[in-house]
């Protein structure tokens, strides 16, 4: 009986032990999935150096403004944890509650594949009129936009130099160890925009 307990004890300690990543407690109720995602890519856009906003309100065709004044994108923000049914790749839906966006409803789509950990930057021309895309498949004609930010410099008129003037005025406070899993990405990103606010 005393074993039976330690052992219980045991599992449960290992248990806590493990890092929580975001495949291991998917988020089930939608509205705070997306509002999840939406933070995530703030976060990835931010320790890429690039200005983004979340505008006041749920009502636009796009989640998140990326850039500085005279030269903003709009981009819709998705993510998807749905294997496609041959097992090759990820299904991620780009519409609206079974509606089509329309042209210039957003410039940019960033889709996030939750188990690879992998961001697509979608030109909004490449899925309009579609329902949904599959993505992380090897013949995909999507690959060439995995981890695509460099488009989003682009779109908002921010050169090569500025990302990484970005970076290296950042080096001096560098964190030491790399984060170990999605959480701590994520408050090493917080404490980033925290920084970048206070300047």
């Amino acid at each position: 009986m005393v074993g039976g307990r330690v052992a219980k004890r045991k599992a449960k300690s290992a248990r806590e032990i493990q890092p929580k990543t975001a495949v291991q407690h998917k988020i089930a109720d939608k509205k705070k999935r997306g509002e999840w995602v939406e933070l995530r890519f703030m976060a990835e856009a931010a320790e890429r150096n690039l200005p983004a906003c979340k505008p006041f309100g749920d009502s636009e065709n796009f989640d998140v403004v990326v850039g500085r004044p005279g030269k903003f994108v709009g981009v819709q923000v998705k993510c998807t944890v749905f294997r496609s049914k041959n097992g090759e790749g990820y299904l991620c839906s780009v519409c609206s509650s079974h509606n089509i966006y329309k042209p210039g409803a957003f410039d940019f789509l960033a889709a996030y594949v939750v188990p690879e950990d992998v961001w697509f930057i979608l030109p909004a021309k490449e899925i309009m009129g579609m329902r949904s895309v599959s993505l992380c498949t090897p013949t995909s004609r999507y690959e060439k936009y995995r981890e695509a930010w460099e488009l989003l410099r682009e779109a908002v008129g921010m050169k090569e130099e500025d990302a990484a003037s970005g970076e290296a005025a950042e080096e001096p406070e560098a964190v030491e160890t790399l984060p170990r899993n999605a959480m701590e990405r994520m408050q090493m990103s917080l404490k980033f925009v925290r920084r970048q606010w206070e300047r």
